[in-house]
């Protein structure tokens, strides 16, 4: 039997070895629904895309950018809870 990289055939493990992603593949690979993708990307929240031909791809590098921006986020978020629950706890003492 011929190497998936002699045939061009993607393995279930070679998703990883990509330089581009497709919408499907690239919600799989973060664990994400098609659904929920295109609403973050209503939203402005998904990574940036690039076309060729009719596909619509991700690049591996704009991924990592995205998680990146993800979970700078998340971090935000977090601190600005933190900040809103210890200012609440002042007021009330």
């Amino acid at each position: 039997m011929a190497r998936p990289e002699i045939t061009g055939k993607i393995t279930s493990s070679g998703t990883t070895d990509l330089d581009a992603f497709s919408i499907e593949a690239f919600c799989t690979r973060h664990s994400i629904s098609i659904p929920q993708y295109y609403k973050m990307r209503k939203l402005g929240l998904t990574p940036v895309e690039f076309r060729v031909g009719t596909r619509v791809l991700i690049s591996r590098e704009s991924a990592a950018a995205w998680r990146r921006e993800r979970e700078l986020a998340a971090q935000e978020a977090r601190h600005q809870r933190q900040k809103s629950t210890k200012a609440q706890q002042s007021m009330n003492t």
